[in-house]
């Protein structure tokens, strides 16, 4: 028999509605945000909190992290660690329980974008150290939290952050878009085993979200690009953080497994439609700037330059 260790992440039994809240069952828990000084980390911090839970920012910017702690309305911790280090992710998880007892929510949303460069310009090391982070890390994260969930005997709930690069490709940021693939088969094994325990695992993709952490010049881009999207906008820090309260709380009760897209419908976008942008890019202008000058003519009949 399975040792199931709680109701909390998947039951209707327990469910309560919270007067001081907007999520259920998210006031008076305990929970981790790894990645918790960047813009999309740092917006969880604030609503997890407002909606009464304790909060353990991580972040390996420990003055980083030590500031969005002491900005929040409830109580806090923060620990500086590099979620790809064992050593570290031990550390913040006993930081953790040292704080506020036990551990209900794990957001997992430390990630790093690595190089735009050109497929055959990508260096085998960058490769090594977006997947550190971005694979590992994550790994590490779960590993952590059911080893965590296993000694506490309790249920609970995980939240990865993923990407729309985890569902679509592109030409650039190769490392960081075999990442977030990769995040989306450690969910789907999470989440097979996790279920039987009582505790869910699910995934946000967000898309584009300029945040502090680019240079207003990339803010300005991302807001261009984002036009294309059916809401004809960028996403804000706050608005993937909604998500996250939500899947982490009791109204997600009945999911698990799942990557939920806050992309403004990008990711439904067909770019053979002249709704989606068919025939309104300059391919030519793009194919000149990733793979330098080229004949059109042997590129049509597939002829290699």
């Amino acid at each position: 028999m399975l040792p199931h260790y709680g109701h909390g992440a998947g039951s209707r039994e327990t469910i309560r509605v919270v007067s001081n809240g907007i999520q259920r069952g998210l006031a008076g828990k305990a929970a981790i945000v790894t990645g918790g000084a960047g813009g999309l980390g740092s917006a969880t911090a604030r609503r997890l909190s407002a909606e009464g839970c304790r909060v353990v920012v991580v972040d390996i910017d420990g003055e980083g992290a030590r500031k969005v702690a002491e900005s929040l309305p409830g109580d806090s911790a923060w620990v500086a660690a590099d979620v790809s280090s064992e050593e570290d992710v031990a550390g913040y998880l006993r930081t953790a329980t040292r704080s506020f007892g036990k551990i209900d929510f794990h957001h997992l949303n430390a990630g790093i974008p690595g190089s735009t460069g050109a497929f055959p310009d990508l260096g085998a090391d960058e490769f090594d150290r977006v997947l550190a982070v971005n694979v590992r890390g994550i790994f590490l994260g779960l590993r952590g939290a059911f080893r965590a969930y296993r000694e506490q005997r309790t249920a609970g709930s995980v939240v990865l952050t993923a990407s729309i690069a985890s569902l679509r490709g592109s030409a650039d940021l190769i490392a960081y878009q075999t990442s977030k693939h990769a995040v989306l088969g450690l969910l789907h094994g999470a989440a097979m085993y996790g279920g039987p325990l009582g505790i869910r695992v699910n995934a946000v993709a967000p898309g584009i979200v300029p945040t502090d952490l680019f240079s207003a010049a990339g803010r300005d881009d991302m807001v261009r690009r984002a036009a294309t999207a059916p809401l004809r906008r960028a996403g804000t820090p706050d608005e993937i953080a909604s998500v996250v309260a939500f899947l982490l709380s009791d109204d997600a009760a009945y999911m698990t497994g799942e990557v939920v897209s806050v992309d403004g419908g990008s990711a439904i976008v067909s770019t053979v439609r002249s709704s989606g942008g068919a025939g309104a890019w300059d391919f030519g202008a793009f194919d000149e700037r990733t793979y330098g000058q080229r004949d059109p003519e042997r590129s049509r009949r597939g002829v290699a330059e």
